[in-house]
């Protein structure tokens, strides 16, 4: 069964008001299984209303309208749907009297604008609304049910989810269909080079379909699969995902929807081990992740943000000659500012972050972008460098700092 949305109203059409309604909907009828192919936008022009309707009439199982269902000239969704279907408008007693009942509930006589809310196109059944006055209607237009929903985002909710899931769920046969969907995220890899390392997917599993999706920093693979048998069909998804992860190795983090923050924590907390940091460039962006998971204390333990040079000798004990030789952007300091945390906390590892994040500061030798990573442990004491500029001072912050949780990650996973 294929679906198309349409919202209606020149607020959206012009992007002055959000399209939540149209994600929403999309959102409950994938989950059910029903794809949905097309999303569509227009204004509050009758011909246009009227020539797109019948578009979808030709070409969908079901269609979901929103909006124009108001008691003003400029709410057109029952006079299109009727022109569409070649019928009159006839007023539905049930949905009049619905509306009678809302305004007397509340002490109020209702205006007589509101009586054109009760107009539907001959031969439509009512939708009930109980949340508002603007009562929606299911129609069969060649090939494709309508159903038309009021825009109002919680009275458009409570309608789709009690009145037309269940209707077009009976229309499919009654026999449930499952949406199931997985995310592999991954960092330090180009969405173009992710495509290529899982290309071959559709080989591998003809039943899965993928989609990427750049969430900076990350990039995320998505897989779908619609099936009826929903043990089956997790059994599948797992495979696949397995599958991607391998493909991405060492890049892809997690298979749960988690941060990278997250992942990092909970390899620190199966493992008892404890993390300190020691933030210049980031300027205390890495604690702050970690410390958005409740219980983090378990096993972070410091975060010294030593902007300024004296604040690096001072706090860690990082050497005046490294920073007077090396500058405070340097693999040796970062080796210092590692150690110094991690000794002043106790802890298992110790993480020192430095860089220039931009837009001033950079040098031939060193440009905006670049960023240098220490890690020690009772054990060893190693650094990396990078240089990843993305212009904007923000983007390098965020970049940097998943940067030294990757270095952690991989330390800990053996993966170096």
């Amino acid at each position: 069964m294929q679906a198309e949305i349409l919202a209606t109203g020149d607020e959206i059409r012009t992007g002055a008001l959000v399209d939540s309604n149209s994600a929403h909907i999309a959102g409950m009828l994938e989950q059910n299984g029903i794809e949905v192919t097309r999303h569509q936008a227009v204004g509050d022009d009758l011909a246009m209303l009227v020539s797109i309707i019948g578009e979808i009439s030709r070409r969908a199982d079901v269609a979901v309208v929103t909006g124009g269902l108001g008691p003003t000239q400029d709410d057109l969704s029952s006079a299109a749907a009727a022109q569409a279907a070649g019928v009159e408008l006839v007023e539905d007693q049930r949905a009049l009297a619905e509306i009678e009942a809302f305004f007397s509930k509340r002490g109020r006589a209702m205006n007589p604008s509101n009586r054109k809310q009760a107009l539907f196109p001959k031969g439509a059944a009512c939708l009930y609304n109980a949340l508002g006055t603007a009562p929606g209607f299911r129609i069969s237009i060649g090939r494709c049910t309508f159903f038309f929903l009021p825009g109002v985002p919680h009275e458009m909710q409570a309608m789709l989810a009690e009145q037309v899931l269940p209707e077009v769920l009976r229309r499919q046969g009654g026999a449930r269909a499952f949406r199931m969907t997985r995310v592999v995220s991954s960092f330090g890899l180009p969405e173009s080079a992710v495509g290529e390392k899982v290309a071959a997917i559709g080989t591998v599993f003809p039943e899965i379909k993928l989609g990427l999706r750049a969430k900076f920093p990350e990039i995320q693979v998505k897989l779908y699969l619609n099936t009826a048998d929903e043990a089956n069909g997790q059994m599948i998804l797992s495979q696949a995902v397995d599958w991607v992860a391998g493909q991405l190795e060492p890049h892809a983090f997690s298979v749960q929807e988690r941060t990278l923050a997250e992942e990092v924590g909970d390899l620190l907390k199966q493992r008892g081990a404890t993390l300190a940091l020691a933030e210049s460039c980031t300027g205390g962006l890495i604690a702050d992740w970690l410390t958005n998971t409740a219980g983090s204390s378990d096993y972070f333990l410091l975060s010294a943000v030593t902007y300024a040079n004296a604040a690096k000798i001072k706090v860690l004990g990082v050497s005046e000659d490294t920073l007077q030789r090396c500058g405070a952007v340097d693999e040796e300091t970062a080796r210092q500012m590692a150690e110094g945390a991690r000794r002043a906390a106790g802890a298992t590892y110790g993480l020192g972050v430095t860089g220039i994040a931009g837009p001033g500061g950079g040098s031939p030798e060193k440009p905006v972008g670049t960023v240098c990573l220490g890690l020690s442990d009772a054990e060893q004491c190693s650094s990396r460098k990078f240089t990843i500029s993305f212009g904007r001072r923000l983007m390098n912050k965020r970049i940097f700092a998943m940067l030294a949780l990757d270095f952690v990650r991989r330390r800990m996973l053996g993966k170096l």
